[in-house]
This record gives C-alpha cells, structure tokens and sequence, in this order.
C-alpha cells in the first residue's frame, strides 16, 4: 500500500479534479467545487465532487485487498473484490454526501474555530453508487445477538488524531441492516478513484459523510460504538464554552443524520449582474429518511418570503434542486433561503445561534450577496 500527496493548489491531475476547485488544504487533501460547478447538476461529476480527508490518501492495490467481517458474527469472512461480485447481488443507489463541517465558513464570521477548514456549500455532492447491500454481507456473516453496531476502519492514519490513528466510525445496527447502506466500489459508472475511496467505501445515505468510510479493510458488528477518535471524540457537537483539547471521548452530541439544509449555488455573488428578472438556483437536502418539502427564498432580509418552484428528489436519499425568478433591484441585494421538510422543521435563522467549537452542522438560511450595475 501506498500513500500519495497532493502538489499544487492548481495541480489537481493526481485527483481527476477540476482545475477551480477551492482547495482548503493539501496535506491532507480537503477541496469542494465552486458554487456554480453544482448549480442545476442532480448529479456531481466525480471531477466536482468534493474531497474530505483526515490523512494522506493510499493507494491500494485492489488485487491484493482483502475485506475483514469480523466480530459479532458466526461466520468471519475475508472477501476479495471478485467475491463480492460473485457472491452478492450488485445493487445501484443514487445518494448525496454531505460532510458535516459544510457551510463552516458561516459559522467562522461568528467566531474564530482555530484549526477547522472553512468549508462553503459544495462540500455536498450527489452521484450514482454501484456496490453490494451491506445488509446481505453481513447476513452471510450471521449477526450474532448482543451486536448493536457495525464499525467501520480505514488504512489511512490521520495526525489529526490524539494518539494518531486510522480512520473509523460506526452506525447502528439498524441502520447497517436497512438495506440502503452500500459497500460500493464504482461511482458515477466509474471504478472509484483512489481519492473517493477505491478500491471499496461505505456509502451511509442520509448521514454525515464521515460514516461513509472510505478505502474500506474491516467491518466489525460489536456491541457499542466505535472507540475510534473520529467516532468518539470528533464529529460531536459541543458546547459553545467546551475547550475541544480538553473534552474526552463521549462528550457532546455524536453527529449521524444529517440536517435540513440549503444553499444558493447560482448566481454565485462573484461577478455583477444586469437588474432585472434573474434566475436564482441552489439545492436543499433534509437527511436521512426526511424529504425537503418547501423552499423560500427572500430578498428583503426575511420580513417577506416566494416559494421556489422544487423538484423532487431523484431518490430518497438525494438532495432537491429549486429554482426561482426574482426582479433584483439596481444595487447590491441579500438573496436569502430557507427549506422546510416533511415534519414540518424549518433551518434557523441565524449561525450565531449554531456556533460550536468544531464548527460543525451549520444549517442556518443561506445567504447571497448579488450586485448589478446599470439601469432597470
């Protein structure tokens, strides 16, 4: 096994990235698209889809890989890429990824989060997953009584870590064996790239990206969660006045289903625009089994709201696209946008209010600042 190393910010070719990508890190690669790269895109190509990553990234020689099952089962199992395909029905599933630092940069203009990327809205993306159940795998095994959990590790160590350490996480049980979580190998009709997890990655849908673990060696059904650092001491949300140094495992609320989101992905505020009827476009995601059920959009701060027009999801587990004509006066305009799913929950107005010292699950209305030039 090997592991590469990003070069420059502008060098994605050892990626398969686009050249535009806002790259956030190098070492270890952590990169979304621009804004408008998924604007009225239902799926992101893999050049776009965004990169998370807590360490260098390996390169694994399929060949020789081998998948463990371990733990609370009766049947152990070590599976080659040719026994999956053999032995298991291979299954399609179209899914969004959202890692739960996206729109970070939101919460940064509330406060300072030393350490922590300032993701914007693209570390989301959505693709076609090609893979096998984890359910039926882990049927084969025989899931002996007293398993609650399937954890999941990674080669990749990460100095992220305390002490350094492979990545890893765990999902209940329950939703292990619901039968939409994907142990897949191909994306976007693709093999996988080393970059996304090749040659085998959890796909969780509904859940922070974080679960769906990529460069997959070993699934464990145990009884409690994971002790990995990245289960149970990151990915928690903690108290504004916690001190992340200082918090051990188990503090904090452990982030899993993902929460109702938006973002405005065009126009990007980056370049002015004509006053007039303008298209405003973007995406809302509600997680898990929920759907997003109305999007509002405003240009007054919020004192009044229009109801976008939104598609429904291509799936259950896929993210919506909406779109809306408003008449943007001469000027710089607030574009603001709000989504609401299918309980009836509603994003908070503000980041203050979502401020954590990880800055994570900023799902607050989004907010764009457009400016035109020249008369109405």
């Amino acid at each position: 096994m090997e592991f590469v190393r990003a070069g420059s910010a502008r060098d994605m070719g050892p990626w398969g990235k686009r050249d535009d990508m806002v790259v956030h890190r190098r070492e270890p690669f952590n990169a979304e698209p621009p804004r408008h790269a998924l604007a009225r895109r239902v799926l992101t190509d893999p050049e776009s889809f965004y990169s998370r990553n807590h360490g260098p990234i390996p390169h694994i020689d399929a060949r020789a890989w081998r998948l463990r099952v371990d733990g609370l089962v009766e049947r152990p199992l070590t599976l080659s890429l040719g026994d999956l395909r053999e032995r298991f029905a291979e299954r399609q599933l179209l899914a969004t990824v959202q890692c739960a630092g996206n729109r970070r940069a939101g919460l940064l203009d509330v406060r300072d989060i030393p350490g922590e990327d300032p993701w914007g809205p693209g570390a989301t993306s959505t693709a076609h997953w090609t893979g096998v159940l984890l359910a039926d795998v882990l049927a084969a095994a025989g899931v002996r009584p007293g398993a609650r959990h399937v954890a999941f590790a990674a080669p990749d160590v990460s100095p992220l870590a305390d002490p350094p350490q492979p990545f890893g996480g765990s999902i209940p049980l329950a939703k292990a064996i619901s039968g939409e979580v994907l142990l897949a190998w191909g994306m976007g009709g693709r093999p996988l790239h080393d970059v996304h997890g090749a040659p085998l990655r959890v796909i969780v849908p509904g859940w922070i990206g974080a679960r769906s673990v990529k460069w997959l060696e070993r699934v464990t059904a145990q009884a409690e969660p994971s002790s990995n650092y990245f289960q149970a001491v990151a990915y928690r949300i903690l108290p504004p006045d916690a001190d992340p140094s200082r918090t051990g495992p188990e503090a904090g609320i452990p982030l899993g289903p993902v929460g109702l989101n938006c973002a405005i992905l065009a126009p990007d505020g980056g370049t002015p625009l004509p006053p007039g009827p303008t298209q405003i476009a973007g995406y809302a995601y509600a997680g898990e089994d929920r759907t997003v059920a109305r999007l509002d959009v405003s240009l007054d701060g919020g004192r009044t709201w229009a109801q976008a027009q939104l598609d429904a999801p291509l799936s259950p587990w896929t993210w919506q696209e909406w779109r809306i004509i408003v008449d943007l006066p001469a000027g710089d305009t607030v574009v603001t946008a709000r989504a609401w799913d299918s309980t009836g929950v509603t994003q908070p107005e503000s980041p203050a209010t979502l401020w954590n010292p990880k800055g994570y699950a900023n799902n607050s209305w989004d907010r764009v600042r457009l400016t035109t030039t020249g008369a109405q």
